[in-house]
Parts: structure tokens; sequence; C-alpha cells
């Protein structure tokens, strides 16, 4: 391995000093002071680099309706910026927002806030991510919630009233949602003079989000609506290592690299990260095998996986401290690469690869392709490496690709299907897509796909308007356009408690667990559960035989499923029946009666319509793509159906179409007219 130097200490030590106790806390303003915070948490609040901006920042937000500060990772804007905001007063005007991309750091950063307020999470502060709420309305001052439901808040409330502040952190990560918050927020601020907008970024593209909400043409900077302030990070240096080749498998090579750090290293956890929920389980199984043929005169380690399909409790295991002499290992996904802090994380370990969503607007397909991942995503990981001290990184490529990486990752809206954004913006009033001023414009085929699947769908009118009550239904339901179709038109099919539990179901990952030296016996164990209908109505009797035997973990280890999974999709069942009931859909049973279900699937995904080439592969009927069935589907070693509908495509070596349901072809044409022609079916 060569090593370079990439990171270093910005400013020097002495300008963090131990004591601030002289500090003015009440220059100009009135601040709530609580004199029963935790003098420890008080020091750590005022050690962190924002502190040193905080009167600044405070200063701006008042005289600018838009701040945008630029502040590198471990500057402490995420959880510092709202409560200076609370303890200067913003919240006698309403609830401060502060608006994350992922779940996990909603739920991490809230408790954090809390801690450091010394209040009850779910009180003065709290979250509500889908399918979770913990806020009280009326009572929450601070509270955190993801970009989509920051959307669908809106639908309630366009101008946002509740709050007077809304702070967009991570924003530099240009998620889907990211851009349509944006777009959003920028109509608000128009109508709402009192609304403050707070947008946090860990890379410098300042000067396109000042354009971008500045409404001041003049050359009179006075004048100007937005501001930038930059705030200096403290990252220690960081020691970075590449491979002299590529790792031929980065899963294996991450867990001996992690045994080897482990092994060799001193003290401090590691921070894995791989590109998807298998790919971490996987990890976690290995370095688990590695660790259990130590002796126990090589110390202890505790393994942990993070990812976005976890509920809520098992992510937070990451950022729990290990007992004293024990080494944590946390595998996580990207989840864990912004927003959050691990605590105690010394040594990072970069398989220097993402999974991310490609959109085909030929055939109406969307791909998760793993690819390299660009150099501000490799710039991000390497950071968590120097957030408590000096640390190490290790990057299972060489230096020369490292050169080669793309220097951002393209935003969502240019990669991915827009019928979510287009179904919610369209609940909002905003029927002229392509009038919406979006941050950045996305491919206009991409737009007039997502329309015409919508219309398929029927959530829109010939008009081009929301369909009501179907349309604005769809638009409230935090899934994806055509699971919500399935849900909301499964009591007229007489199976929406099935259909629910599918739903559930493919909300999770991993549900099918293969025990490292058990692959034969989970394999036959599983069997038990497939049918030739296909993966969905296998998952179907997998959640049916978990209800029947009492949600028993004992009988998900027996039959090797994966118990965490399992209870995570009770859950999101739960809240999903109580949005049926809330829209009327009577909760029926097939009471075993499997084309009911089918049919009713095929409400949802005939537009994900394939059928069996003569030539041995799948083709989809729009587009012509040719496509495989995955490995893990239970069709893969049966007979191969002459017509599927897959829920999503994984693009490796192969198209590979994932969560499959046999169908009949008849049923597009009776179910999906305007999508599909007689002539199609004909000549394929």
């Amino acid at each position: 391995m060569s090593s370079k130097i990439k990171f270093l200490k910005p400013g020097d030590d002495d300008i963090y000093t131990e004591d601030r106790s002289d500090v003015d806390q009440t220059s100009g303003t009135s601040f709530i002071y609580n004199p029963h915070r935790s003098l420890a948490l008080d020091k750590q609040r005022q050690r962190l680099p924002v502190f040193l901006s905080r009167n600044h920042i405070l200063h701006l937000i008042e005289t600018h309706q838009t701040t945008i500060i630029i502040g590198e990772t471990g500057s402490g804007k995420s959880t510092q910026i709202p409560q200076y905001l609370r303890e200067a007063g913003w919240c006698a005007d309403g609830t401060i927002c502060v608006c994350e991309p992922r779940r996990v750091a909603c739920t991490t950063l809230a408790a954090r806030v809390a801690e450091e307020a010394d209040v009850i999470l779910g009180k003065e502060v709290g979250y509500a991510v889908r399918f979770d709420d913990r806020s009280t309305p009326g009572v929450t001052q601070i509270k955190f919630v993801t970009e989509g439901l920051l959307v669908r808040e809106m639908m309630g409330d366009p101008l946002l009233r509740q709050y007077c502040a809304v702070i967009l952190d991570e924003a530099h990560e240009r998620t889907l949602y990211t851009d349509i918050v944006l777009g959003l927020l920028k109509k608000v601020l128009r109508r709402r003079k009192d609304l403050r907008l707070v947008v946090c970024s860990a890379t410098v593209d300042a000067d396109h989000l000042f354009n971008f909400f500045n409404r001041n043409t003049t050359s009179d900077h006075t004048k100007d609506t937005a501001t930038i302030i930059p705030v200096e990070g403290r990252n220690y240096p960081v020691e970075v290592f590449y491979l002299e080749e590529a790792a031929p498998n980065y899963i294996k090579s991450s867990a001996e690299t992690v045994m080897k750090i482990h092994l060799k290293e001193g003290a401090g956890d590691v921070l894995v990260f791989l590109t998807g929920a298998e790919e971490v389980d996987a990890c976690v199984s290995l370095i688990k095998e590695h660790v259990s043929s130590l002796p126990k005169t090589q110390g202890s380690v505790l393994v942990v996986g993070m990812h976005g399909s976890l509920s809520n409790a098992d992510q937070l295991r990451a950022f729990q401290t290990p007992p004293v002499g024990v080494r944590k290992v946390v595998v996580a996904t990207n989840i864990a690469e912004t927003s959050i802090t691990i605590p105690g994380i010394v040594y990072v370990v970069d398989s220097g690869f993402v999974k991310m969503r490609w959109y085909n607007a030929d055939s109406c397909t969307e791909s998760l392709v793993v690819v390299p991942t660009s150099r501000a995503s490799a710039t991000q990981r390497a950071g968590r490496a120097g957030r408590v001290r000096a640390g190490k990184v290790y990057r299972l490529y060489p230096e020369a690709e490292y050169e080669k990486l793309s220097e951002v990752s393209p935003p969502e809206m240019m990669r991915t299907s827009l019928s979510s954004a287009v179904l919610c913006l369209m609940a909002l009033g905003i029927e002229n897509m392509l009038r919406f001023d979006f941050p950045s414009p996305p491919p206009a085929r991409h737009l007039t796909a997502a329309l015409d699947e919508l219309f398929a769908l029927a959530a829109i009118t010939e008009e081009g308007k929301l369909s009501q009550p179907l349309g604005q239904h769809m638009a409230e339901f935090p899934l994806m356009p055509h699971l919500a179709k399935m849900l909301l038109v499964s009591g007229e099919y007489g199976c929406s408690e099935e259909i629910l539990s599918i739903v559930a179901m493919l909300q999770v990952q991993n549900v099918f667990k293969q025990p490292r030296g058990q692959n034969r016996h989970a394999r036959i164990m599983h069997r038990k559960f497939e049918v030739s209908e296909g993966d969905l109505i296998t998952l179907l009797n997998v959640y049916m035989g978990y209800i029947k035997h009492g949600s028993s973990r004992q009988w998900c280890v027996d039959n090797c499923i994966g118990h965490r999974a399992m209870a995570r999709a009770a859950e999101i069942r739960a809240r999903m029946e109580k949005l049926l009931i809330k829209f009327e859909v009577p909760i029926k049973s097939s009471e075993g009666g499997v084309d009911a279900v089918c049919r009713c699937i095929t409400m949802g995904l005939f537009p994900n319509a394939a059928y069996l080439h003569p030539a041995g592969h799948y083709s989809t009927v729009r587009g012509r793509q040719t496509l495989h069935i995955h490995p893990s589907s239970v069709l893969y070693t049966q007979k191969q159906p002459q017509w599927v509908l897959f829920h999503e495509v994984l693009h490796t070596s192969k198209i590979y179409m994932r969560d499959l349901t046999v169908i009949d072809p008849a049923w597009l044409l009776e179910l999906a007219p305007h999508f599909y022609e007689k002539t199609t079916i004909h000549n394929v």
C-alpha cells in the first residue's frame, strides 16, 4: 500500500479555548437559559467551530431571508444552529424545522439535540420521518424531518405557517427531494417575508445557491435577500492509504482490512463503506467469522451493520459506545457519509463504490447500479476518520483510480424517475412542470415519461389535472406511485389485507437469511414459502407465517428468516393500514385467493411488464430492454414463465429483475388499456 496525506487540521488547537464562561451570552438578544444544563455538554458545545460564528450567524439570519452556511464536516452546524435559534427566542413565532436527507440523520440528530437541550425527545425537540412521528403539536420547538415528509406537510400547509425557520441540511447531496424542497421554498419565501431559510452545505457550491435565492438584481449588495457565511471545520489529520491494485472482491477485502486494522493498529473504532444492505450483512458475517477464530488475547470486536432498511432502534446501535476494551466496527452504506457522526471512529475502509438509481425513459425502468463514487464522496467518507483524533483511511483501489473519479455525483433529479416528484408537485397545485424553478432542470424526456406513467396509473386526468380522490390520495402516501395505487385499489379487489402485507415486506431488505455454513439448510427452509406465482406471493406467505406464529423470534430463527426485517415490516404495515382506513378503503382479505391479489399487483406494476423472448432472456414491452431473472428470485430455478411483472431492476454484470410476479398478459390490456395496445401484445 502507498500512503498520502490528504487532510490537514485547520488552524491551531489554541483557537478552541477550554473556558468560555466570560463570553456574553445575552448580548443584544434575550436568550432562554436552562440552569440545569449539563456543564460537560455546555463545554462541548462551546468548543465546536460553529460557536465562534454564533452571533454572526444569528445576525445574518435576522437581516436576510436566506442564509447559506458553508460548513466543513465536524463544524457542528447540524446540531447547534437550531439550538442557537431556539435560544434566541425564534420559537415564539413558530417551530424551527430542520430538514435532513435521511431518516437516520433525523432520529440521531434529534436525540443529540434533545440531550444537549436537556429536554425529553418528542416534546420540545422531536422528529418526524416516514412511518414514525415523535413530535408534539404546539409543544415541539425544534423538529427534524426528512425532505419527503416536509413536501407532504406542504400539501396540508403550503406556506408552512407552523414554522418560523427552515434549516435545509446537507444540501450538497442534491437528492431528488432536495431540489424539490429548494424550488418550493423559493416560492414560499416570496409569500412569507417573515420565514427564514438556512441552507447548510459541506461543499463550496455557494454561488449557485446564492444566485438561486437572491432576489436583488442590482449591484447594491445591501439589498441582497440572501447571504453566505463560511464556517471552519475541525478535522484532524487523516492519512490515506491506497491499494497498488484494485480489490477483486471489495466485500472480502473490506473484512480482511478490518482484521488487519484490529490486529496491527491502536485503539479506535472502524467504519466500513459498502453499497447496499446485502453487502453490509455479508461483510458483517465475514468479520464475525474472522473474529470468532481470534484468541481472547487479541481483544474483542463488536460488529454492527447500518443501512436504510433497518428500524430506528437497530440503526441507533451503531452510535452506542462499546464496552471498555472492545473495538466497534460499523459496516454501513453511504447513509453514514454525511449528516451524522458516529462517535469513536478513527479508521475508515472505503470500498470506492456506491449504489445509485438510474432511469431509462425509453423502457420506463429504473435500475439500481453499483458505480464508482465521486471524489467529493470519497472526501466525505475520509472525513469521518478525523472527527475525534488523527485517523487513517484505507481505500480499496489505486491512487490513479481516485484521480479518474468524477468531481461530484450527478443530482438525483437528472438520473431518477420523476413520477413521485411530479405527483407531489401536482398535489401542491403546480401543474406546469416546465415552468417550475428547479435548481437543476430535469431532462424533458424524464418529465414526459413521468406524466405518461401517472396518466396510465389514473393519478392525473387527460387535462393534466390531479385526479380526485385517487391521485390526491396517492400523493399523500409516502410510497412510490405504483405501490400507492396497489394499496388504494386493493379494497375493490377484496385483498387489502394481503396487499398491505406485500407492500410492507417490499419496504424491508434481507428477509431471507443464509447463516454461514447453513446455506443448504436455509434453502430447504425457504422453499416452504415459495410458490409458482413469484416473489411477492412468497413474501406474503412469509409474513402470514410470521403472524400465525405470534411474531416469534424463534420461528424466524428456525426458518432462517430475518426477525428484525419482519418486525419492521409489521410496524410499517400497521401505519399504512391507518392511512387506508383514513381514505375509507375497506380492509378485506381474499381468504387465500391468489388471482385477485395478482390482478391487484398488476394494477400498480403494469409499467414493469416483461415477456420471455425466444432467445431465452426477458424483454420489457416498452423499450425492449433485455432483462434476466435475479438469482435470488424463487422463479430462478423454476420453469421460466412467459410473462412477469418486476418491482425493481438491479444492474450488475447483467440487468436483473427482482421481486417478480407471474401474470396473464391479457390483464395488461384489461387493466392498463392506456399503456398497452393489442397490437403490442401480438407483435412480441
